[in-house]
C-alpha cells in the first residue's frame, strides 16, 4: 500500500511543477488587463491551469496526509522513559567483595 501510495505522490509532484512551469505570467498581478476570453484564449488557458494547479496541490496534500498516516501506524505510543524502565534490571547488584589470594 505504501508503494503504491508514493508512487502515485512522485507522479502527482511531477505533474504538480510541470503544471507551475506551463502557468503564463500576467505580469499585472490578480488578472488585471485581460482581455475578454472565450474557453481557450490566454484568459481560459490561465484558468485552466490554475485549476488544474490547484486541483493537483489538493491531492499533493491528500497524499502527503496519507503516507504520514501510513508511516506513524506502525510505531507504538509508548514513552522512552518506559522502555528505560523496563530494561533496567528489578533485582540490584551486589558488587562482589573483596578477593583474598588462596595460597599464603
Amino acid at each position: 500500500m505504501t508503494t503504491i501510495l508514493l508512487t502515485i505522490h512522485i507522479l502527482i509532484a511531477i505533474a504538480l511543477v510541470g503544471s507551475v512551469l506551463l502557468q503564463r505570467s500576467e505580469g499585472g498581478g490578480l488578472g488585471i488587463g485581460g482581455s475578454q476570453g472565450g474557453f481557450m484564449t490566454a484568459r481560459g488557458t490561465a484558468n485552466l491551469m490554475s485549476r488544474a494547479t490547484a486541483i493537483l496541490a489538493a491531492c499533493f496534500f491528500a497524499t502527503s496526509i496519507g503516507l504520514a498516516i501510513i508511516a506513524g501506524a506502525g510505531t507504538s505510543s509508548g514513552s522512552i522513559v518506559d522502555e528505560v524502565i523496563s530494561s533496567t534490571p528489578t533485582e540490584p547488584v551486589v558488587p562482589a567483595g573483596p578477593t583474598v589470594p588462596t595460597g599464603q
